[in-house]
């Protein structure tokens, strides 16, 4: 079970979109030096389908992306719940009469893993962030980080790291 620390409207995360990142709780990697290390406690409620569609009903007119920031203990149900949002797959009760159809939007991962997980479907996503956070290395914007940033095109991952230096 995924579960959501908290959530907020970001613009560096994933370059050119506008995206709600949602910080996932549970973090099993426990990197040296990680900017989040609360993520690593199981605190936050359980990322439900209801929960993730009221969070689109709300906000989906004012983002284009949608940001798992986490949930590396749970892959399966970061694909599962990206492929949702991928496809505007919302539950009618999340929106009202007065609340316009939101259409899909794209998705994003991160992870701090080195290789993906054999239950995430390329497919369901636009954007992959891989690699725990290397303290020495330096995050994604530092010309020595071991992390990528990929781009998803079909059945490809390429490789965008070098769109977080300046």
């Amino acid at each position: 079970m995924l579960l959501l620390a908290s959530y907020d409207i970001v613009f560096q995360e994933v370059p050119g979109e506008t995206t709600l990142a949602l910080n996932l709780a549970g973090c099993p990697n426990a990197c040296p030096g990680c900017h989040s290390p609360h993520l690593r406690e199981a605190t936050g409620e359980p990322l439900s389908d209801e929960l993730l569609d009221g969070l689109l009903a709300r906000y989906g007119d004012a983002v284009t992306c949608v940001a798992f920031m986490g949930g590396d203990a749970c892959p399966a149900e970061v694909n599962r719940l990206a492929a949702r949002v991928k496809t505007g797959a919302l539950q009618t009760s999340a929106v009202s009469k007065t609340t316009p159809a939101i259409p899909p939007l794209k998705t994003a991962w991160y992870s701090g893993r080195d290789r993906l997980p054999a239950s995430i479907i390329l497919s369901n996503f636009d954007f992959i962030k891989l690699g725990p956070y290397s303290e020495s290395l330096g995050p994604l914007g530092s010309p020595t980080s071991n992390q990528k940033f990929f781009r998803i095109v079909g059945d490809q991952m390429i490789d965008q790291t070098v769109s977080f230096r300046k």
